[in-house]
């Protein structure tokens, strides 16, 4: 759909009712895959679906050069246990740090279709599936984790726009060029305004920058024999990215009037500030973890 803010002046995002610029109800977008049938399908499932079914090819194309942790036997098992820390994880962190007033209905928390995860819990309970799965197997845990969290952004990227299909999670109001006018964003009788499609600057940030900051240190550089190295560029990467990008989006509600508005930065920020310490460290002191590699697939031995 084409701009139409060049044809008219802005309104006031404050105050205005977001003239000249696009109105996401125009867009034709439906958290439905199938609006018009009986089938309950959402993009939102697709996109978890569509995440990790590419991130566990990509695993593969990963585990077939010299010096992998990991055989393409593990796979499986592998996608398995990071599957169910996501959701696990996604759903407790997202109680514990947004919704605490759940725990005082314990069946909401069985409700996953009514929305809810964090990313932060699932990253917490992704990698104690990892852990879990590399002491069965008896794997270098953390030379896993810089495998996987190659592939993670492939899920960042299509849960952000599935985001943005949901008309969810939008951003401040702004007044430039691309800003969207979203619904039911305001008290009804308040005109809408225009507003930063914070959902896509997460999937350009989290989904295409991260990817290929990672893709450069995988097959451009020996990261991947510097154990924690790439996980640790991941959870940096992911941290600075969701900071900065926090600073478009809507302050979550729940904490209007708390300590975590006191602060002037989201409950989403202070959750990247130790992400962002512990990829840094882990980046720092990653090639002093360096050892001799013996390879469980691929064809080489790397010193």
């Amino acid at each position: 759909m084409p701009l139409l803010a060049a044809a008219a002046p802005l309104a006031d995002p404050l105050v205005g009712s977001g003239g000249g610029h696009i109105r996401f109800a125009d867009l034709g977008l439906d958290p439905m895959v199938f609006p018009h049938s009986s089938i309950p399908l959402r993009w939102y499932s697709l996109a978890y679906i569509g995440g990790i079914l590419i991130g566990w090819w990509y695993l593969l194309k990963l585990l077939a050069q010299p010096g992998a942790p990991m055989a393409r036997r593990h796979a499986d098992d592998l996608v398995f246990y990071a599957t169910l820390g996501i959701i696990l994880g996604g759903r407790i962190g997202y109680v514990l740090f947004y919704a605490p007033e759940m725990l005082l209905h314990p069946v909401r928390i069985l409700r996953l279709w009514d929305g809810g995860m964090s990313f932060h819990g699932g990253v917490i309970g992704t990698s104690l599936g990892i852990i879990l799965f590399a002491r069965k197997h008896k794997l270098d845990w953390l030379r896993v984790h810089d495998y996987l969290a190659c592939c993670v952004p492939f899920g960042l990227f299509f849960g952000r726009l599935a985001n943005f299909v949901n008309g969810e999670l939008w951003g401040k109001p702004a007044d430039v060029p691309w800003a969207i006018v979203f619904e039911r964003t305001v008290p009804f009788g308040i005109p809408e305004p225009a507003r930063h499609p914070s959902q896509l600057y997460e999937a350009g940030m989290e989904g295409i920058i991260l990817f290929a900051v990672l893709w450069f240190a995988f097959w451009r550089t020996k990261a991947r024999y510097q154990p924690g190295k790439l996980v640790g560029l991941f959870v940096l990467g992911y941290g600075i990215a969701r900071f900065i990008v926090e600073f478009f989006r809507e302050p979550d509600p729940q904490f209007h009037g708390t300590f975590i508005e006191a602060t002037g930065i989201h409950m989403g920020q202070w959750l990247c500030v130790p992400m962002i310490a512990g990829g840094l460290y882990l980046v720092l002191t990653a090639k002093g973890r360096r050892t001799r590699v013996e390879p469980i697939a691929g064809t080489e031995s790397v010193a």
